[in-house]
């Protein structure tokens, strides 16, 4: 039996701890470490390892974000034509669609039904984000997968992936990584960096810890909406994460 099948295997067994919940892919998610675009290996990777937790009972919701494609930072240095930086991150938010609907492909080539819904109306392409509707596909057992960030400049998908939790009523955001959570240091500069299993909001901000932007770890820290960081890399960790067991770092109130 493959390392898939046995994942497969173990995951219908598997009770979800979480009704709901917001998983956050990093656009760099759907690429090659170190490369750009989309690599659909990659994305029947990842759809597949959310298939497997959709299997235990778990309503899903992915925000995905567009750094694989473009960001919006790229033309800050732009030395001859210059791109407003509200345009910019436009342009950011329209890369997070592209993501969206190859994530849809590769999640429906794996069984799921699968619906894109994107904070900017592209009706051509997929459903515009309405609240009560989203929530109705999740309930129904469709994966939701949230394009264009909250559909405003200056605000980047992590902040979207919180402010999309709270408002379908997520338990946890599990935010997907290529590390195995969060740590003192850069792991990959430190082999000695220090790996935290448990901190609060106010560390992360005071330690100006790079988990997800502030604003999005203070609209988590004032809402008590816990976050997971996790390494999807490993086969079955969205699994596990979803199930409640160890894995990762998870981010919440302070422990009286």
């Amino acid at each position: 039996m493959s390392s898939t099948d046995s994942a497969t295997t173990g995951s219908t067994a598997t009770k979800p701890h979480y009704r709901r919940v917001i998983l956050k892919l990093s656009g760099e998610s759907l690429s090659h470490a170190g490369e750009r675009g989309i690599s659909m290996d990659e994305v029947q990777t990842i759809a597949s390892q959310i298939k497997q937790a959709h299997q235990c009972g778990c309503q899903i919701a992915v925000v995905v974000g567009g750094g694989n494609i473009l960001r919006g930072a790229q033309f800050k240095s732009s030395t001859n034509v210059k791109i407003e930086e509200a345009t910019a991150h436009y342009m950011g938010m329209l890369a997070t669609v592209i993501n969206a609907l190859a994530l849809q492909e590769g999640l429906e080539a794996v069984g799921c039904t699968t619906r894109v819904m994107s904070a900017i109306r592209m009706d051509g392409v997929c459903e515009p984000f309405v609240r009560r509707r989203a929530i109705r596909h999740m309930e129904k057992g469709r994966i939701v997968v949230l394009a264009a960030g909250t559909g405003s400049p200056f605000v980047t998908t992590d902040t979207a992936a919180t402010q999309r939790a709270l408002e379908l009523g997520a338990d946890i955001v599990l935010k997907a990584t290529r590390v195995d959570g969060v740590y003192s240091e850069d792991p990959e500069k430190n082999p000695h960096a220090l790996l935290y299993r448990e901190l609060d909001y106010e560390t992360v901000i005071a330690q100006n810890l790079r988990v997800m932007d502030g604003t999005a770890i203070t609209q988590c820290r004032e809402h008590g909406m816990p976050i997971l960081v996790f390494n999807f890399k490993n086969d079955g960790n969205i699994v596990r994460a979803i199930s409640g067991q160890r894995v990762g770092t998870r981010i919440g109130k302070k422990k009286e």
